[in-house]
């Protein structure tokens, strides 16, 4: 199996807590950039204290609170499934800090996006209003995104956070595009988690990565419930007909800024009438 592509651990954790995917630094090749995703029974706890790295929840399906000392947002989240295709509530955390997750529906399915705490900000709620969204792209490239942490926001020191959707024919991060050297304005330095899902749940998606020099080029059969991690290179995603892509990304590098460089082979494209 490609060592970018990560399936369901779907390990149990806590009393009615399962952890679906743990991606860190001891296990991948990213430095920069960690992502969990836990699935929460009613009533299930999960806590986590924070050291060096500041964290944003997503609730991506069912009701939750979080509570971080004095903070409490109480049973945020706006939909049972993602491909609702409506924005969500999430809740930013700075490093050094105790969280604690709480499932106040039947069954909650939560992200938790990392990446470094370069300095103390407030813990805050984003809602899913504060979500700016955006439609991108045209003919077989159209995708919808809900910016939930985008490089705009001040909210974070190093995390950068946002939603995809792509319909079923599309492709997605396409034309290929890559973020991975420290060379601004021109391209910023930022690695890559990518968390799928897929509607209906047994179909599969194509997510490829790989560099110029082809060093790295890895093509992998993405299913439901799967992760891919970027640590350099393009990193296009194709999508069959009849099934729908979501996926949420995370993003971090030595500077908050996200710059992009377009493969030139097919930057054409963009070009079309």
């Amino acid at each position: 199996m490609s060592k970018l592509l990560r399936k369901p651990l779907n390990e149990k954790i806590n009393p009615g807590v399962t952890l679906v995917q743990d991606i860190n630094q001891e296990n991948s090749p990213l430095n920069y950039v960690g992502f969990r995703l836990i699935e929460l029974e009613k009533g299930a706890i999960y806590q986590e204290e924070l050291t060096d790295l500041e964290c944003c929840i997503v609730a991506l399906t069912g009701k939750i609170t979080v509570s971080e000392g004095t903070h409490v947002f109480s049973e945020i989240g706006t939909r049972a499934n993602v491909f609702e295709k409506i924005p969500t509530d999430s809740v930013f955390i700075s490093g050094g800090r105790v969280f604690q997750v709480n499932a106040d529906s039947e069954k909650a399915r939560v992200a938790l996006c990392y990446s470094p705490a370069d300095r103390d900000l407030p813990t805050t709620l984003i809602k899913a209003s504060d979500n700016s969204i955006e439609q991108r792209g045209k003919y077989q490239n159209k995708r919808l995104v809900h910016n939930i942490l985008p490089d705009v926001s001040e909210v974070a020191s190093s995390l950068l956070v946002v939603e995809v959707y792509t319909d079923g024919g599309n492709f997605s991060s396409y034309p290929p595009h890559k973020h991975d050297r420290d060379n601004l304005p021109a391209e910023s330095l930022l690695e890559e988690s990518y968390y799928h899902e897929i509607n209906p749940e047994q179909g599969f998606i194509f997510q490829r990565v790989y560099t110029d020099d082809r060093a790295l080029d890895e093509t992998m059969a993405v299913e439901h419930q799967n992760a891919v991690v970027v640590p350099e290179g393009y990193h296009p995603v194709g999508v069959p007909d009849g099934y729908d892509s979501y996926y949420l990304n995370v993003m971090a590098g030595p500077k908050r800024v996200w710059k992009f460089h377009n493969d030139p082979d097919h930057e054409w494209i963009l070009e079309r009438d």
